[in-house]
């Protein structure tokens, strides 16, 4: 189960280095590389740097002040649902999980494969934005997962 009591298809534990993925993915490659894809980059996200990940923060937070709706993935789309304005305002853990399930979920809708998918409701000029931030602070570089 993930935080708002759904069904999570995947887990990812850092500190051991590990990800656990249900196997019913299997049939389904497009979704299975959605979330494998997803998985991968909490481990990035990890390992961006403090500066990395406030720039990320900053490309949501422009996002929140002109009253984007939906996200890239349903793990960041709950997390968004719940923030309030000083959740972003006092950089609290609620906002911070949301800005990690935001840059995962972004990275599965840019690199997975997956071009459509019903969990991909954020305005397209918005999508823009967050592919322009991918290009100009990771593309071209080693990541460190």
């Amino acid at each position: 189960m993930d935080g708002a009591g759904a069904p999570a298809h995947a887990a990812t534990y850092l500190r051991e280095r590990r990800m656990v993925i249900d196997e019913a993915l299997a049939a389904d490659r497009e979704e299975f590389a959605r979330i494998f894809v997803h998985e991968l980059f909490h481990f990035v996200w990890l390992r961006l740097g403090n500066g990395k990940r406030r720039s990320f923060e900053n490309v949501l937070v422009r996002e929140l002040r002109r009253e984007a709706r939906g996200e890239l993935g349903w793990s960041a789309e709950w997390r968004k649902r719940k923030l309030a304005p000083a959740d972003w305002i006092n950089r609290t853990r609620r906002w911070r999980e949301y800005c990690c399930e935001s840059f995962c979920d972004t990275a599965a809708w840019l690199y997975s494969g997956t071009r459509r998918h019903a969990e991909f409701t954020l305005a397209a000029r918005f999508r823009a934005a967050r592919r322009a931030w991918f290009r100009k602070v990771l593309a071209d570089r080693e990541l460190s997962v």
